[in-house]
């Protein structure tokens, strides 16, 4: 009986490898295999943003709210550039970019599949720049364009086939039907991209590919050293790595100091032309006539 377990297992660890779609991470080149489509995961995202922005309220500064804005679309427009000149136009139809800033004191931001890019107030003190605020929107932008949360939904349908191991189950694998069940029933679980936890090695991969997004955009990415610097400052968390989804703060430091010459490869910084004026004095002479008395 443990035999025959161990073959049904076997079996669908095998049908795992031929389902799906494999595709490569832009920039880093990773393969990866994904069990779902882009349009299933885009509806339940664009269904999970509409719900969460009618509970957000949005930040009454209209400064930061239009630097937000503003910092997203430079990085947008560098993300599409890039992927126009590599082939890779088709991908732009999954993107429709929308940058919000809320009214929340915590120290963070998210990005639902699709673009949908939400910051919270709380994290502005801490980025205390524009240069600082790419990086961080570069990070969540690299979570959007390396679907980052699709494969976290093809790890939870893989797990849900595995508890499913039978012959109706294996009969079914890889047909479109039952990818769409499943699906449903991850949504109706209670899967939020809002606070979707990443490996480490999702936010890795993230912190490399935004840093060169920031960099694309005309930012310094050297400051991402300094600004991690200051979360890890302002964090009281002590956990572990081996504990936590998320890199520490250290090793993250080091994987960017490390990531650093290639970044700068992309770095253009922009450039401010002035215009010198010649100023021009007109003296303006007045004659007075002296009055004869």
């Amino acid at each position: 009986m443990k035999a025959k377990h161990y073959l049904l297992s076997l079996i669908a660890v095998v049908l795992f490898a031929s389902c799906g779609t494999t595709r490569t991470v832009p920039l880093t080149g990773r393969k990866q295999n994904l069990m779902v489509s882009d349009a299933e995961v885009l509806s339940l995202s664009n269904q999970q943003y509409a719900e969460y922005m009618k509970s957000a309220k949005a930040s009454t500064n209209a400064t930061n709210t239009a630097m937000v804005k503003r910092v997203g679309q430079k990085l947008a427009t560098a993300v599409e550039t890039y992927l126009r000149a590599n082939g890779m136009a088709e991908d732009l139809q999954n993107y429709s970019w929308v940058f919000n800033l809320v009214q929340d004191n915590q120290v963070n931001a998210f990005c639902m599949p699709g673009g949908k890019i939400v910051v919270y107030e709380g994290l502005l003190p801490v980025t205390q720049n524009e240069a600082s605020l790419a990086i961080v929107l570069g990070h969540e932008i690299a979570h959007a364009v390396a679907r980052h949360s699709a494969e976290q939904m093809s790890k939870k349908i893989k797990q849900q086939y595995g508890t499913q191991i039978g012959g109706a189950v294996l009969g079914a694998l890889g047909m479109g039907s039952n990818t769409t069940s499943i699906l449903q029933a991850i949504a109706q679980q209670g899967f939020q991209f809002k606070n979707l936890s990443y490996s480490r090695d999702h936010e890795y991969e993230a912190d490399h590919m935004g840093l060169i997004f920031a960099a694309m955009a005309g930012y310094d990415p050297q400051v991402a050293v300094t600004f991690w610097q200051r979360m890890a400052a302002s964090s009281n968390s002590q956990t572990a790595e081996f504990m936590s989804d998320h890199p520490s703060d250290a090793n993250r430091i080091k994987k960017i100091q490390a990531w650093m010459p290639e970044a700068l490869q992309y770095y253009k910084p922009a450039v401010t032309t002035t215009t010198a004026k010649k100023a021009t004095t007109t003296k303006k002479v007045t004659r007075t006539a002296a009055k004869k008395k």
